[in-house]
């Protein structure tokens, strides 16, 4: 059964598509399409249908990688869906371990800078009200933490085995 990984901004038009499909971009070219499944959300119904942001598409291309996906709400029932929940803040993380009241899901939500491994930014910022500089920043630091987490998931070529 493959490993699903759920990343969660706000509304799910910048940060956390951008997490979604540059994590997608790593796992193919590391071999292991069917080995994790991504999804991303927001915690807010800001956006629900909408396409990723075109400036954070942009970004995106950039660096050689494509924005799909739809926005959609973070749900109760991704607790359950998803193994882990990445969350691009620190109001994020709140917001999603708001709907946990009992707790029993908390374990599976991480901060997504927890897994940078050459920036030192704890939370991946917003860029939605900024320039063109803001959104090339998210991206470079998605790219370093989405690395860091695939590198601690254990599922490289030489490691497919256990899972």
């Amino acid at each position: 059964m493959p490993y699903r990984l759920l990343f969660v901004c706000l509304g799910n038009i910048c940060r956390s598509p951008s997490a979604e499909n540059i994590m997608n971009h790593i796992i193919e070219q590391a071999g292991l399409a069917e080995k994790i499944i991504c999804d991303s959300a927001g915690t807010a119904n800001y956006h629900i249908g909408a396409v990723p942001d075109s400036r954070m598409t942009a970004a995106a291309a950039r660096q050689g990688i494509t924005l799909r996906g739809q926005a959609r709400q973070f749900t109760k029932k991704d607790f359950e869906d998803f193994d882990l929940i990445l969350a691009m803040d620190r109001q994020n993380y709140r917001d999603i371990l708001s709907l946990d009241p009992k707790g029993l899901y908390g374990y599976k939500v991480k901060l997504m800078c927890d897994f940078a491994r050459h920036h030192s930014l704890e939370e991946v910022p917003d860029p939605y009200y900024g320039g063109r500089e803001g959104f090339d920043r998210v991206i470079t630091l998605l790219l370093d933490a989405c690395e860091g987490l695939l590198e601690t998931l254990n599922l490289s070529d030489d490691d497919r085995s256990k899972t």
